[in-house]
């Protein structure tokens, strides 16, 4: 029996969302529809999808899919569909596409719950937005989930959970914790499957991050990027104090060695990189109009020599 890809037949990755699995299909219907496509095709595409959507857009025949679709009931040769070896005893209706491939497949999803047939829960994947400073001192954060649930009677529903995650020091960008058996639920009474969540920085315009390094925008006076000043910056790691060397440009940078993202027992600590940025006072008064007047008699100064 030929396995069909019904996350291929809507164009989703496998770990989308419900709302996107919806709007995919809805996108696709109206697009081959045979009231207004004029595609040869358009009947058995619409048939296709919708026979991908009434799996993947219920939460109980998504999971009993992605059960059963996984890569050791698949062979190599073909994409041809492997069961294990009691199916086709005890079979049971589980749907009303027209499909084959459907039929049987709920079919034996529903025979396997009565013979006590066993698979671990799929894992899943989720994205957590943590601020920069929760990689420097670390954190705890509270989300919501909703994820498919097995219920009393051994269905699997979607549900909202709630979990308390804690971010550790020195994470960074891209990384996946893991959650152990947070993920979906085992079918038979087997283990669930875990949970992996990955770091992403919230936007924050003044931050750049590489890697463990982290740059910095830091507004300085035109006086103290001409003439060298000490300053007080606030970062992630806290407040420090730096020289602005005399005759700075905008653009320069400042490094500050280990105070990037910090370390871990796998990597290092990042570096800190200041990048300087000339913030001018605006001429807003009489006083400040004359002293800019004044620079412009006096410096012979011109910004766009050599361009």
């Amino acid at each position: 029996m030929e396995y069909k890809d019904y996350y291929a037949v809507l164009g989703v990755p496998k770990t989308a969302g419900a709302d996107e699995i919806k709007a995919a299909y809805r996108k696709l219907v109206r697009k081959y529809h045979p009231d207004v496509s004029k595609e040869a095709d358009a009947d058995a595409r619409t048939k296709e999808l919708n026979e991908a959507y009434g799996v993947l857009g219920d939460a109980e025949k998504r999971a009993a899919y992605d059960e059963l679709g996984k890569p050791q009931y698949r062979q190599a040769d073909g994409g041809q569909f492997r069961p294990p070896p009691d199916w086709g005893s005890g079979f049971e209706s589980f749907g009303d596409a027209d499909s084959d491939f459907f039929q049987d497949l709920f079919a034996h999803v529903g025979g396997a719950r009565r013979r006590g047939f066993q698979a671990r829960g799929e894992d899943s994947h989720a994205v957590i937005e943590i601020a920069l400073r929760d990689a420097y001192h670390g954190a705890s954060r509270t989300i919501s989930l909703r994820v498919p649930q097995a219920d009393g009677g051994g269905r699997v529903v979607t549900r909202e959970r709630t979990l308390d995650v804690t971010i550790p020091k020195g994470v960074t960008e891209g990384q996946q914790l893991r959650l152990a058996g947070q993920g979906q639920p085992g079918s038979g009474g087997a283990a669930a499957g875990d949970l992996y969540l990955e770091i992403r920085f919230a936007g924050e315009r003044r931050y750049r991050v590489e890697g463990r390094d982290v740059y910095q925008s830091v507004p300085v006076a035109p006086w103290e990027a001409a003439l060298g000043a000490g300053i007080e910056v606030a970062t992630p790691s806290g407040r420090v104090s730096v020289t602005v060397p005399p005759g700075s440009q905008g653009g320069r940078k400042l490094r500050l060695k280990g105070r990037g993202i910090p370390s871990t027992a796998a990597a290092p600590a990042g570096d800190l990189y200041l990048l300087l940025e000339i913030a001018l006072p605006p001429a807003d008064t009489p006083q400040a109009k004359a002293l800019y007047e004044k620079m412009a008699r006096e410096f012979s100064f011109d910004p766009r020599r050599g361009l």
